[in-house]
């Protein structure tokens, strides 16, 4: 199906919902300085023919990255986030009487917005319908829509308690919400359980409604793009007692086959929530656990895609490499699931443990080559690197060159007298990026020696 997008018949990607897809966050310095071309390229030697693009702010989105991926074939997402925001430069003027309230702030940067302020949900809806319509996504989706958090109500970071969720609540029960902070209150809300059981289905409701107005809501996505994928998020956790589902929809609203019930989308997918996540030691067949919630989504909607989400790096001591992400995607198909993603793309472990290696070679002039690394390289001149031709005998003749510019993953030199014939081409001298990555302590390294690339005949 196409449909009009900003001026340009766009046609949705058939694999948007299918095999291993990608989360990437553009705002991390891994991204910036480069061409966007050169990004996309990355993304499409690493094997990727999808992308989750997370919005962090809808004021800030890399058009020409989107462009680029989609040029190349590789569908795009947009993944935005439904319970608050990094940062309020995109918000309006008003956005702080929208703010969720919890029984203990953790002054963690985020800024956690009510389900229940009308007017951030209005806002939250045209800015995603704007965004869809302006730049050609293949598929939306609302990233953590539910409330914090697991194992709240004794952490503290339990919420929405504020006025926006208590007028709602009276609005809709006709009586004063349950009591969090005061134990000895009459409401309290270990006193009251039949008030808690409709305080939980409150929450339920707010978590799918918030959603579905957003998606299906006058003036929303669907309206906006009835040819645009959507796709819902839910937590899932590992629990052998079996109680994590129960509790999920306890403490942060979540009740995944309601969500589905309501929303309709074109797929479902579980979300590693931070108690597994987080483990150092996490088996890459985790998900082998995750049948409690999976079981009842392909009970009540059979054929619909379901697919997983890990964390590969966002704490140094859990980082995942290759070896691990390999396995992973192999438990994914052997438990069914129609799809993967991971956060986010140069998080992985491979980005510390693997060096810049040569994977392909082209000609852009006559005695120019452009030279494709496995991933960023750092920016470096000729006096810094050695090329080497290898011969038909193993003979190795250096090669003069007269300039070196660097893109991202791509290099691009200027030499002396390239041969018409085609060729093995040796490089020397390249290094990764560390100052980029997240985790600084890590030493970069360099290309390894003996690595080639074949140059074609001109």
């Amino acid at each position: 199906m196409s449909h009009n997008v900003n001026g340009t018949d766009h046609t949705i990607r058939p694999w948007t919902m299918q095999g291993p897809s990608i989360q990437m966050d553009p705002l991390f310095p891994y991204y910036a300085d480069r061409s966007a071309e050169s990004v996309a390229e990355e993304i499409e030697r690493a094997g990727y023919r999808t992308v989750h693009y997370f919005v962090v702010q809808e004021n800030k989105i890399h058009t020409r990255i989107i462009d680029a991926l989609q040029r190349r074939d590789i569908a795009v997402w947009a993944m935005v986030l439904g319970n608050g925001a990094f940062g309020v430069s995109h918000l309006p003027p008003q956005w702080s009487n929208w703010r969720m309230e919890l029984l203990r702030e953790p002054k963690d940067g985020f800024q956690r917005l009510s389900h229940f302020a009308k007017e951030y949900v209005e806002w939250k809806k045209a800015a995603a319908t704007r965004l869809v319509t302006e730049i050609a996504f293949d598929g939306f989706e609302v990233a953590e829509p539910y409330f914090p958090e697991w194992n709240g109500l004794y952490s503290g970071i339990y919420g929405d308690v504020g006025l926006h969720a208590q007028r709602a609540f009276k609005e809709r029960y006709g009586t004063e919400m349950p009591e969090f902070r005061n134990r000895w209150a009459a409401n309290y809300y270990r006193r009251v359980p039949q008030l808690y059981r409709c305080w939980i289905e409150f929450r339920v409701d707010a978590v799918n409604g918030l959603i579905d107005e957003l998606v299906n809501g006058p003036g929303g996505v669907r309206e906006a793009r009835p040819d645009i994928r959507i796709a819902t998020w839910s937590l899932a956790v590992r629990d052998r007692r079996g109680l994590a589902p129960a509790k999920l929809r306890e403490w942060q609203g979540i009740d995944a086959v309601e969500m589905i019930r309501k929303v309709r989308p074109d797929m479902h997918i579980l979300q590693t929530h931070w108690p597994d996540w987080m483990r150092p030691k996490l088996p890459p067949d985790y998900i082998a656990e995750y049948w409690r919630f999976a079981d009842p989504i392909r009970a009540a909607f059979p054929g619909l895609p379901l697919g997983v989400q890990a964390d590969i790096g966002s704490l140094e001591r859990m980082v995942k490499g290759r070896d691990w992400l390999t396995a992973f995607s192999s438990s994914v198909h052997k438990h069914g699931y129609d799809a993967w993603t991971a956060y986010e793309y140069h998080l992985g472990g491979y980005m510390y443990d693997e060096p810049p290696v040569p994977v392909k070679s082209d000609r852009s002039g006559e005695d120019e080559l452009v030279i494709t690394f496995s991933k960023r390289i750092a920016p470096t001149g000729p006096e810094s690197i050695e090329v080497y031709m290898i011969k038909a005998d193993g003979a190795r003749k250096a090669i003069r060159l007269k300039t070196a510019e660097t893109d991202g993953n791509r290099l691009f030199l200027q030499v002396e007298s390239l041969p018409l014939e085609a060729f093995e081409l040796q490089v020397q001298g390249i290094r990764d990026t560390p100052e980029l990555w997240l985790f600084k302590d890590r030493i970069g390294q360099l290309t390894p020696a003996g690595c080639t690339v074949r140059v074609k005949a001109r």
